[in-house]
């Protein structure tokens, strides 16, 4: 049997810690699933039962993410910021094109939410900006072609 290298997740220490509140949340709401379970079992037929087939997606759910989440807290790794003038995760960066500036700060693999500017290393703005300084130019493939930007600040 060959055993694969786990891969470890990237966390900001925020974003570690938030998933660690998440596995307590998710820990904390188990006890009462099981028990709405448990009563919609007693309830008899099974078949035709909408409250028994909730509970049972609702516990379902519960421990899908607590395994993910178990998962992710067991193989993390939590990178510190380093003011260090290169980007990588913890950085914030502002990136001009043409007339437009935009900023985005850099986080965790999972912690990526575009709509608030949170990038992943793993996107592809990501992967162009990763290790460069500021000054430095990137090309990014977006779905309507080739963007350049320039790197104008690394905070």
């Amino acid at each position: 049997m060959i055993k694969r290298p786990i891969h470890r997740m990237r966390f900001t220490k925020s974003g570690y810690e938030n998933l660690k509140k998440e596995y307590a949340e998710l820990l904390s709401q188990r006890p009462a699933a099981v028990e709405d379970l448990r009563k919609a079992r007693e309830m008899g037929d099974l078949k035709e039962n909408g409250y028994y087939k909730a509970s049972r997606q609702k516990l379902n759910a519960i421990d899908g993410r607590l395994v993910r989440v178990t998962y992710n807290l067991k193989t993390a790794k939590i990178v510190e910021d380093e003011t260090t003038g290169i980007i990588g995760i913890g950085s914030t960066v502002i990136l001009v094109n043409g007339d437009k500036e935009t900023m985005y700060q850099f986080v965790g693999d999972l912690e990526a939410d575009p709509s608030e500017k949170k990038l992943s290393l793993l996107s592809p703005i990501g992967k162009a900006v990763e290790g460069k300084k500021e000054g430095d130019i990137i090309g990014v493939q977006t779905p309507s072609g080739q963007a350049s930007y320039v790197i104008k600040k690394v905070v």
